[in-house]
């Protein structure tokens, strides 16, 4: 970054850390429309294997090197983890929760990642105010798939997809913390994208396995459905991704760490703007609760200082990618 002002830099923070906010936030609905007309699984691994191509013809053409066989195996473990296990459950109950209660569930990721970081990793045992945030985020995950109340209404996520996505946010907590033994390729844009491609040849496999290619009819794609995937493969994989490497590198942790509360109230906006989903009090009240409980993590988090070298802190880096 050697000569650029400090104005300037700090406009393409601005810039890259609007391109996160809107871009990934707006996977969610993407997803939403595409599952409509494209079968999930297969969807979500097509979009990866494509993502993942480009990924990594680009990363061969700035020099990156060829993965090694050890590369595969440990970021193909993560993509398993991330992308079959993580984001598969995400595109499945697409179809039954509203884009923007799926953000909100995919948000409490931090708070198993907490717990596992410590169990795990041998992190420090997490402070007062971690164990808030994570008390915080178990009281707004029940109150969005709670029982009907006379004051919140009738419960406002299936109890079916809560669960399906508690099992994704907890299989991305596994493979984000995992990514701190696995042997993973120096360039992160390479190590991405042999996690997409492993990720996106198990979804395809999860997808034959459930009988999609079969029912899969290229005719009856819709527009809408169609210009979601695109999005998805060149917006929320690439171009989000790309500014979220960027900006890690150019901003401080704190600022950077704000992509995750911001996501999910942006997925909730667009989810009832342009989806027409319904913002409940229910919901008003749980998005606030569950964005309250991953500021008092974040900030936890990087408050406390590690046990010891390798420890303490979640994942912040190429690990971090929800949305990719």
């Amino acid at each position: 970054m050697g000569g650029m002002t400090d104005d300037r830099k700090a406009v393409m923070v601005a810039a890259a850390l609007l391109a996160v906010y809107v871009f990934w936030g707006g996977t969610y609905l993407a997803i939403r429309f595409a599952v409509e007309t494209i079968p999930p699984f297969f969807m979500a691994g097509a979009r990866f294997i494509l993502a993942g191509a480009l990924l990594y013809g680009a990363a061969r053409y700035s020099g990156a090197a060829v993965p090694t066989r050890e590369h595969w195996q440990g970021a193909g473990c993560v993509g398993l983890l991330l992308l079959a296990g993580g984001n598969g459950c995400v595109v499945f109950a697409a179809q039954m929760v509203p884009s923007g209660l799926v953000a909100l569930l995919v948000a409490t990721s931090p708070l198993w990642m907490v717990l596992m970081n410590w169990l795990w990793l041998k992190a420090a045992k997490p402070s007062g105010m971690v164990w808030a945030g994570v008390a915080l985020g178990l009281i707004g995950i029940g109150v969005l798939a709670g029982g009907e109340s006379a004051l919140l209404g009738a419960s406002a996520v299936s109890p079916a997809g809560a669960a399906i996505l508690t099992v994704g946010a907890v299989s991305w907590a596994v493979g984000s913390i995992y990514t701190r033994k696995a042997a993973l390729p120096d360039s992160a844009a390479m190590a991405t994208a042999v996690e997409m491609l492993v990720g996106g040849g198990a979804l395809m496999l999860l997808g034959l396995a459930a009988g999609e290619w079969g029912r899969f009819d290229p005719a009856g794609i819709t527009a809408k459905s169609a210009f979601s995937f695109l999005y998805l493969v060149l917006f929320g994989s690439l171009v989000g991704f790309s500014a979220y490497v960027w900006v890690l590198q150019n901003a401080s942790p704190v600022l950077v760490s704000t992509y995750a509360y911001v996501n999910p109230v942006v997925a909730v906006l667009l989810g009832a703007v342009l989806g027409g989903e319904a913002l409940s009090g229910r919901i008003l009240v749980s998005a606030l609760v569950i964005v309250a409980s991953v500021v008092m993590l974040t900030a936890g988090q990087l408050r406390q200082k590690p046990a010891r070298k390798g420890a303490g802190r979640l994942p912040t880096g190429k690990a971090c990618m929800e949305d990719v």
